[in-house]
């Protein structure tokens, strides 16, 4: 394995260097470490609220970049793909989401479950300016490393994870930190709904989706194997503010999206601190998606070098 890290972004790779890129995981929300929100925290000007890296906690895709890891190592080392990489955000969406596409990210997307690509605390004119041209960075260089996988035939895995719940956030504002703490606070926070285990985020609002032929129904019925309910587009539809529908729309059936529960990777659930990932967790939740994506990449289960099942 092989890493590449720099302040925007964490490149590792498996396999033979000189074989195509046939599978790339991009997370685009894969700053979850406490050390990384405060690394940006110190470059800006803003008056940020009190207490902010409570949302950034909170609202982390903690497990994400495991899962990616998890599947793209696992293609490799069985022999799906002679080559796979994970890109990995370093920079916090908690001021700057770079799966927006910011001209679309702007006002109210609350009703699509959005967030604007910069939230409203950030208010710095040199505070815009810099997470505007970090993002700019970050895009421009996973556009290069999708490319890369597309022209080599490869296809392209953009997971996330989400809270358990669905709690009753009107908007992100100045006031983010104590509506969460009250949302989550203990006898509300069993109040609001469960969400699915896994989401398959696939197809865009009123529309077809555009995730690989049969990636998804093999992926669901994986899960069902294991026990763990899955649906596609149960949470959120593909939105056309997110950089994950550029990239579907932009290669129809060669990117699959997806949401999965974080407090099903981690070893204990807590909004409000930095959560340990489970590694036997993120290796058991993985495994449907190689089995879906070895099957569509012509090595199912059977195929495999070893014989081995997930």
């Amino acid at each position: 394995m092989r890493v590449h890290i720099d302040d925007v972004l964490e490149i590792e790779e498996w396999g033979d260097s000189s074989a195509p890129i046939g599978f790339l995981a991009e997370v685009p929300h894969g700053a979850t470490a406490a050390a990384e929100y405060h690394a940006l925290a110190a470059q800006l000007e803003s008056d940020l609220p009190p207490g902010l890296i409570d949302f950034f906690f909170v609202n982390t895709d903690v497990g994400a970049p495991e899962l990616g890891r998890a599947v793209a190592s696992a293609l490799v080392s069985r022999g799906v793909v002679g080559r796979a990489r994970l890109v990995r955000c370093r920079l916090p969406r908690t001021f700057i989401d770079t799966n927006r596409v910011p001209a679309l990210a702007t006002g109210d997307l609350a009703g699509g479950g959005m967030t604007a690509a910069v939230p409203p605390y950030v208010t710095a004119p040199a505070d815009l300016a810099r997470l505007d041209a970090l993002h700019r960075d970050y895009v421009a260089r996973v556009d290069a490393e999708v490319g890369a996988a597309l022209a080599g035939g490869g296809y392209v895995f953009t997971p996330h994870t989400y809270a358990p719940r669905t709690v009753g956030i009107a908007r992100v504002d100045a006031d983010i930190v104590p509506a969460l703490h009250a949302a989550w606070a203990p006898g509300t926070a069993e109040t609001w709904p469960l969400r699915p285990a896994v989401d398959l985020i696939t197809t865009p609002p009123g529309g077809v989706s555009l995730a690989p032929a049969g990636l998804a129904a093999r992926v669901i019925a994986g899960f069902a194997r294991l026990g763990v309910d899955a649906v596609e587009n149960g949470t959120y539809a593909l939105h056309p503010a997110t950089q994950g529908h550029r990239l579907s729309a932009g290669a129809p059936g060669r990117v699959l999206g997806a949401e999965l529960r974080r407090d099903l990777l981690v070893e204990r659930w807590d909004p409000f601190t930095e959560m340990r990932v489970d590694p036997e967790a993120a290796a058991r939740l993985a495994a449907p998606f190689v089995d879906g994506f070895a099957a569509i990449l012509g090595r199912p289960l059977d195929a495999r070098p070893d014989g081995a099942e997930s």
